[in-house]
């Protein structure tokens, strides 16, 4: 696939900053890794939050969809550029989502092609792929994507090489549908840590479907949903249901960009309007 095919440069819905908020960009690295650095130091987990002087309101900023939304969250706790270390508790309260997001941001906003991905983690529980989300961004000089976890940059405790994560680490939610299928990975090993209801087939379906949308630069929320994504979840979808994931699978693997835009123009899986704006 030629990086160019679709313009993941340039800032999507979600991740286009306002004018007022560009100068605090100034300062920003101009290597992938070092951006990525930057946007980790921009975000906190919920769970890391509770331990801190953190208002119990402010934990409703993991709803924030726009990465100028987060921008302004974070500012009116700190109006420093992004590129100053800030205090725990005075970053974003975000999930993987928002890691991946602003990285993607910030990634574009210095011309270098990047896109949020939706899937599984293999790393954070033995023999388990917990739902998450990363950044790939476009290496020109080795023309292939790179899958950098921004959450867990500079620790390795959990991979190798957070920065270029291997085959196999992350799995996007259409990868995972495809060791489904293939009956090489148990669905219920793929879910959500923490919430004893959220795991199984439905999870992956979800995950598919999210992550289809995040390669047309609309990266929703990680409990966003739409379509029969609700019936899915209640285990009110049939075969023809399973036999869309299969071609959301193949689709995303192919990374043909028509193919996809094609694919996600259906009642199934577009996101409607009201979500996005």
């Amino acid at each position: 696939m030629a990086a160019s095919a679709i313009d993941y440069s340039g800032p999507g819905v979600f991740t286009r900053l306002d004018t007022d908020q560009l100068p605090l960009t100034k300062g920003l690295p101009t290597t992938p890794v070092g951006i990525c650095k930057i946007a980790q130091g921009l975000v906190i987990q919920p769970h890391d939050a509770a331990s801190l002087p953190v208002p119990q309101e402010r934990l409703a900023e993991k709803n924030l969809r726009s990465t100028s939304d987060i921008i302004r969250s974070l500012t009116s706790l700190d109006p420093a550029p992004l590129d100053v270390p800030r205090p725990a508790h005075l970053r974003v309260v975000g999930t993987c989502r928002h890691f991946a997001l602003l990285s993607c941001a910030l990634l574009r906003l210095q011309g270098i092609p990047a896109r949020a991905r939706c899937g599984f983690a293999t790393y954070f529980v033995p023999g388990k792929s917990v739902d998450h989300w990363i950044t790939e961004y476009w290496r020109i000089d080795e023309q292939r994507w790179v899958r950098i976890d921004t959450e867990i940059l500079g620790s390795q405790n959990l991979v190798t090489a957070p920065e270029d994560l291997a085959t196999g680490e992350f799995l996007t939610g259409g990868e995972a549908w495809s060791l489904y299928r293939q009956g090489s990975a148990d669905p219920d090993s793929f879910g959500v840590t923490g919430v004893a209801h959220a795991w199984g087939v439905a999870e992956i379906r979800g995950n598919a479907i999210r992550d289809l949308a995040a390669l047309q630069k609309i990266e929703m929320l990680p409990w966003d949903e739409w379509g029969r994504m609700e019936a899915s979840y209640q285990g009110a979808t049939g075969p023809d249901y399973d036999s869309l994931m299969d071609v959301i699978a193949t689709t995303c693997a192919a990374d043909n960009p028509e193919a996809m835009a094609q694919l996600y123009e259906s009642e199934d899986l577009e996101v409607p309007t009201h979500m996005i704006y």
